[in-house]
């Protein structure tokens, strides 16, 4: 039996797998990548494309996500992908949202140095159109925040690891086992000097042992996206309102949280108890991206509930109005997430295979400055 070499495998397709991809190559290495799916059709692909800099936990989880950005960037200009430096606005249509913001602020001056500021609604009017004017108070402005469109971004990038840095991607090929220097496919042996496991969603083929003591569970999404807007019209920077304060670990610290919590809860139970905060984006042909809900299971139904479909839009009426708000397309997502406060989860259950997962809801934002710190230790 012929056995195929290369320095470097990785399992998994997503943007995970990719970003290993991409940091293996920049290394020097000769890199093999194995995705089951014929192409990637997993969270990777179900997002809203946004490079979230802003919502990351302070300090160095902020700092990998600047970076990922930095890659994100440097893979548009030599490919041609569509990344838009929107920025995004946090509105802030209640007293409280706005102290929320302006605690973060006063309490993080890496993102002051990095541009972030409040806003009068007046400023917030004049730089997004979308934004409801009713009751607007304020805003948080911040010009990190980087729009992909995920749909297009991903393939595109298979397609640069493959053009640019000759990685081998092999698309419908399953994994079925690691015992180093093998690592046995469905599409033949390998031999390879280390082996990183970035299998997103699938947590229980390889090193079932090792999820099952990781503390991982999954995160079920619900998501809409509008038509093309019409005459070219462009979203600007992305928006979001006060319950996203509630959701992004940025926000943890900041005392005046709990005064938004409570009347959140007493204002939007039923927002509350889905894990919805609501998010707006673009895609490179205009279409708008809506979400999105939070349910937590190690087994998750796979349907979708109209009425938390419902939710969202209706919070998303009380901060934005769009030129044209019909939905086109309804879909569910799944990703693993920890629950305890834990950024990634990175565990080396053999000599030379790193098991990476866990970067929950933000894959997209810390995935090319998680692997960069992985590859590079």
């Amino acid at each position: 039996m012929t056995v195929n070499r290369a320095d470097t495998a990785v399992v998994g397709g997503g943007i995970v797998g990719l970003a290993h991809a991409l940091a293996a190559a920049r290394r020097g290495d000769r890199v093999v990548l194995f995705e089951r799916d014929d192409y990637a059709v997993g969270a990777s692909v179900r997002n809203f494309g946004m490079i979230w800099s802003i919502g990351q936990q302070r300090g160095a989880t902020y700092e990998r996500a600047l970076r990922s950005r930095e890659i994100w960037l440097e893979t548009a200009a030599k490919t041609g992908l569509w990344a838009a430096e929107t920025g995004s606005l946090h509105l802030a249509h209640h007293p409280d949202e706005v102290d929320v913001l302006e605690e973060f602020l006063a309490t993080t001056p890496s993102a002051r140095e990095r541009g972030v500021r409040m806003i009068t609604s007046r400023e917030t009017l004049e730089c997004s159109g979308t934004t409801r004017a009713d009751g607007l108070l304020a805003a948080m402005w911040s010009p990190t925040e980087l729009n992909v469109d995920p749909r297009r971004a991903i393939p595109a990038l298979a397609s640069h690891l493959v053009a640019e840095y000759g990685v081998d991607i092999r698309f419908g090929a399953t994994v079925r086992g690691i015992d180093l220097p093998t690592v046995e496919t469905t599409d033949g042996d390998w031999s390879v000097d280390r082996a990183y496991v970035c299998s997103g969603n699938d947590f229980e083929t390889l090193y079932p042992d090792v999820f099952a003591e990781s503390g991982l569970v999954r995160c079920k999404l619900q998501m809409m996206r509008t038509g093309p807007q019409p005459d070219g019209w462009e979203l600007g920077p992305m928006l979001c309102g006060g319950l996203t304060l509630l959701h992004y670990a940025a926000f943890d610290d900041c005392t005046s949280k709990a005064r938004l919590a409570e009347r959140m809860g007493l204002e939007l139970p039923f927002h509350r108890e889905n894990g919805i905060h609501v998010l707006l984006s673009q895609t490179a042909d205009g279409r708008l991206t809506i979400g999105d809900s939070h349910a937590y299971a190690k087994t998750l139904d796979p349907f979708e509930d109209e009425a938390i479909n419902q939710a969202v839009l209706d919070y998303l009426d009380t901060f934005a109005v769009l030129p044209d708000p019909r939905i086109t397309e309804r879909w569910v997502g799944y990703y693993p997430s920890l629950r305890d406060g834990r950024t990634e989860l990175v565990v080396e259950p053999e000599p030379g295979v790193t098991v990476v997962n866990g970067v929950g809801g933000a894959g997209m934002t810390l995935s090319f400055g998680l692997a960069e710190d992985i590859i590079n230790t």
